[in-house]
Order: C-alpha cells, then sequence, then structure tokens
C-alpha cells in the first residue's frame, strides 16, 4: 500500500538554496479522501518522507452538493489533527488544497470558514485545471515517459482529471465532473450492479467526454497512466513486481480478466477480495467502468500506475 511506504527519497526536489533541514507539507482535501504529505530537505540534496496519511472522508456520501453532516464532522475532525501533526514536525511552510466536493458543496464555504476557525488553516480552493498541471507535475516526477505522449487520468470522488502530455509539455488538459461518487450517486443502485446501470454510465461517459474523445483523434496516446486510489487498488490485486518502487505496469489483458469480476460482484463478496481495501468496495465498480471506457475508446494496452500525483506536484511548486 501507498501508505506503508517510509521513508521515499524524492531527489527530483533539489535546489542549492533550500535550507537543509526544512520541513514542507501539503494536504489534500479529496472528495472521497484526505491526505497529508510531510518531507524534509537532507544533507544529500533531496527529500525523505517524514509522515504520509489518508484517511477516507467521503464529503460526498450524501451527494456532491452538499456536505453532510457526518462527513462534515470527520473532515474538520481530521484536519484538526493534521494541524497536531504539522505542529509536531514544525511545518511553517504547507499548503492545504480543496477540489471538487468543496468547489461543488453549496456549504463548502462554510466548511472552510469553520476549519479555519478551529485549526487556523486557510484552506486554497483550485480549479480544475490547476488540479491537472499540479497532477502532471507530481506524475512527471514518477514515471520514465519517454519520447511518446500519453494519457494521464486521476479518478477523485468528485471530478477526474485527464491530460495529454509528454514528461515537459501539457497539450491539452481538462476536469470533468465525473467522479466515482458522482458516479455511484447517480447511477449504481443495484447489488451487484444492473447492466442497464452499466449502460447509463456508458452512454454519459460518451456524451460528458466527448471533448476528450475529440482531442485524442489529434493526439495519439502510447499509454494510459492513472495516478491516485483506484489505480493503487489495481496495482495491489494485479501487479506482481513494481518497476520501481513510486511506478508499476500492467497491461490491458489483466485489467481485462479483474474488470469483469469486479462488475459482476456483490458489495459482500468485494469486501471479501484480497487487495482491494474494504473503504473501496463501494467505489471500484463504477471506478472501473471509467478506466474500461477509456482503454476500449483510445485501443490503449499498457496502464503505468503513478504513486505520485497532485500532491507531490504541489510540492515541486512550493521547492523551485
Amino acid at each position: 500500500m501507498l501508505d506503508d511506504r517510509c521513508p521515499i527519497l524524492y531527489p527530483f526536489i533539489s535546489h542549492p538554496t533550500l535550507h537543509k533541514m526544512k520541513h514542507f507539507g501539503v494536504i489534500d482535501l479529496g472528495t472521497n479522501t484526505f491526505h497529508l504529505l510531510i518531507v524534509k530537505h537532507n544533507a544529500a540534496g533531496s527529500f525523505d518522507e517524514l509522515h504520509r496519511e489518508r484517511r477516507f472522508i467521503k464529503l460526498a456520501e450524501n451527494g456532491i452538493e452538499k456536505i453532510g453532516s457526518a462527513p462534515f464532522q470527520r473532515g474538520l475532525q481530521t484536519l484538526i489533527d493534521y494541524k497536531k501533526i504539522l505542529d509536531k514536525f514544525q511545518v511553517k511552510d504547507f499548503k492545504a488544497l480543496g477540489t471538487a466536493a468543496l468547489r461543488r458543496a453549496n456549504n463548502g464555504q462554510e466548511f472552510i470558514q469553520e476549519v479555519k476557525a478551529q485549526t487556523g488553516i486557510s484552506i486554497q480552493l483550485i480549479s480544475g485545471n490547476e488540479e491537472a498541471e499540479l497532477i502532471h507535475k507530481g506524475v512527471s516526477q514518477a514515471v520514465p515517459f519517454g519520447q511518446s505522449k500519453n494519457l494521464i487520468m486521476d479518478i477523485g470522488g468528485g471530478s477526474v482529471e485527464f491530460i495529454i502530455c509528454d514528461k515537459a509539455q501539457i497539450f491539452w488538459k481538462q476536469s470533468f465532473p465525473i467522479g466515482v461518487a458522482v458516479l455511484f450517486n447517480n447511477f449504481h443502485t443495484s447489488d451487484p450492479i444492473h447492466v442497464n446501470e452499466v449502460l447509463e454510465i456508458e452512454q454519459h461517459l460518451q456524451k460528458t467526454l466527448r471533448p476528450l474523445l475529440q482531442e485524442l483523434e489529434k493526439h495519439e496516446v502510447q499509454s494510459l497512466i492513472g495516478a491516485s486510489g483506484t489505480f493503487d487498488v489495481l496495482e495491489n490485486i494485479l501487479v506482481e513486481e513494481k518497476a520501481s518502487p513510486v511506478h508499476s505496469y500492467l497491461s490491458d489483458q489483466k485489467f481485462n480478466q479483474l474488470y469483469p469480476i469486479i462488475l459482476n460482484s456483490t458489495l459482500a463478496e468485494r469486501y471479501a477480495m484480497e487487495g482491494l481495501p474494504a473503504t473501496r468496495a463501494d467505489l471500484i465498480v463504477v471506478a472501473n467502468i471509467l478506466i474500461d471506457f477509456i482503454l476500449k475508446q483510445t485501443g490503449i494496452k499498457e496502464i503505468i500506475v503513478s504513486a505520485y500525483a497532485m500532491k507531490e506536484g504541489q510540492l515541486v511548486k512550493m521547492m523551485f
């Protein structure tokens, strides 16, 4: 699991003007998960990971339009705890980034104000395009791109970011409001999911992702680079040996073997699946439908799983 790797070296983030022992932190307030990452500069000109933590908050469990009282309190308590951890590590330079759920919920500003009042943390709301840029920065540190263009896909709870890029350049990027919490709440009502619900999701994706599909006609992409939770789960289940601590490869054949198993399973069966965390069991079905849709539309044969995404991208931005 990603959370179990500690420490991780960050040789890509080095600069002669940085103080050797300065600590940096990033809080990623995702729709499903709140992440905290703290690193420090070391004498070798790189960075050691001091603390990495994630908690499943599920801000959109009652819908993306409003944060329910229970997730509101879970999120608030988590940030109270995160501030204590930041203080413990004497982190002065940190960012707290709010994404889709806080952008869209009608009480998102109320949550931001309450967090500020109780913790002193100022949450910065970022746009979907800003999120995509940070994801590219982070993924670029983990994945060897080569000379070809690739498609980065970051599946969140409220939105999904797509980036057509190589290591140095973004050719196109867009955030779409089709995160797994949104798809689950709008379409996944049967257990196991009904074939008609799958068709409805695919039709919705065909319509919503039209701008992406049009861009993919202009840009030939070699691989699908997956960042964030769903791809971590695929890695846990399907990858026997990672290419490096920060990226791994899996084929479309392996995904295609797993996909019908996930699709036809009940929630109880998914709870029992080895490598599938219980916290992901409810949303993994719609997430896999998303990935299957992209693979079929593009004909991509290779998935690269990146351990780095927005948090690491924000660190790069802060440290240069």
